[in-house]
């Protein structure tokens, strides 16, 4: 590495259920075909809030220090053995997985579910809530200069929007319900309404995010006033993002007939469905598992406009406030999207 570069960093680690702690760690060093970024901008997720709060995942348990977050933006500041994609100051999206390129799932492009995936701040994966970290040149992403640091760390959960609209084939006309309006229902409402669908409802009980989503070109229903039942449509897509399963029952009888279902939202390890309408209506209900290919197409559509990025930022932290970007959510209702900007 370059000799003008620091040798240790600060990184906001997790030692166990609500201690996280700023500590010093060494600046990686690239590997072959790696880059070195400067981190200047991570959003936080809802998963970053539930290692947090409880130190697992399902399957997925904390039992090192771990440091959190997965996305990330940030600033090309030196090459790896090999690494030939990127110049020295390239700003970049990065993806926060890394798949071995070998295995059936990868061959047949479905990298997301590459079981040796190595993924930020999945344990004992650190994630990048800290100054500089190494990334696969192939997943370091150019972003256009019209993108700002944190719309281009926001490509990530747009990512989740752009993978959950393919698995829902949403086409030109088709009706579009969106359950919950937290950043990954915001960002799927638009992705819906950008591949052509010609009507998206997006329901919440929040009344700023549900703000957010009328400005954003949805209409949005208060469920706490009007019943999913008092819509006027059926709908062909559901892009359920609550995890709540009171919810998910009520929008999956709420379907038209041969409609298409994707869960994106995670709550409970398991959620009833209303088997005969399913059955009776040929639903297909399918999961989501982060996404695959998506990032140029999340880029276009956030530098083309047709997806705002930048009004989903409500809160900004520097690296030694993560803590409170983690449980700002809980505290404030007017929160939507915390980023934490690890420069400052």
């Amino acid at each position: 590495m370059s000799p003008l570069l620091p040798t240790t960093m600060r990184a906001a680690v997790l030692h166990g259920p609500e201690q996280l702690v700023v500590e010093e760690r060494p600046v990686p060093a690239p590997g072959p075909r790696q880059v070195l970024v400067r981190v200047d901008a991570v959003g936080t997720c809802g998963s970053d809030v539930h290692y947090y709060r409880h130190g697992r995942i399902g399957d997925f348990v904390l039992d090192a220090p771990m440091i959190l977050g997965h996305e990330p933006s940030g600033t090309v500041v030196a090459l790896g053995p090999g690494a030939t994609r990127h110049e020295v100051g390239g700003r970049v999206s990065v993806e926060p997985g890394t798949p071995c390129g070998t295995c059936t799932e990868c061959r047949l492009g479905r990298y997301n579910l590459c079981p040796r995936m190595v993924f930020y701040a999945t344990p004992p994966v650190d994630g990048v809530f800290c100054e500089y970290a190494a990334v696969h040149e192939e997943f370091a992403h150019p972003v256009p200069d019209t993108l700002g640091d944190e719309a281009a760390a926001l490509l990530e959960p747009l990512s989740v929007g752009v993978w959950s609209c393919r698995k829902a084939r949403v086409a030109p006309g088709d009706r579009v319900l969106v359950t919950g309006a937290g950043p990954i229902g915001l960002v799927a409402a638009q992705t819906a309404l950008a591949f052509g669908a010609s009507e998206v409802v997006i329901t919440d009980i929040v009344p700023q995010r549900l703000a957010l989503a009328r400005e954003l070109g949805a209409t949005a229903v208060d469920v706490s006033r009007t019943p999913l039942a008092g819509l006027s449509y059926d709908p062909d897509v559901l892009l359920e993002c609550s995890g709540v399963p009171a919810v998910i029952g009520d929008a999956v009888r709420s379907m038209a007939r041969a409609g298409r279902v994707v869960l994106i939202g995670m709550g409970g390890d398991e959620v009833p469905l209303p088997l005969a309408k399913v059955q009776n209506y040929e639903l297909e209900v399918t999961g989501t598992f982060r996404y695959a290919n998506t990032w140029p197409t999340a880029i276009a559509l956030a530098a083309s406009g047709q997806v705002a990025l930048d009004p989903l930022v409500t809160h900004r932290f520097g690296l030694a406030e993560t803590e409170r970007a983690l449980t700002v959510g809980a505290e404030d209702p007017t929160a939507i999207k915390s980023v934490v900007l690890p420069q400052r």
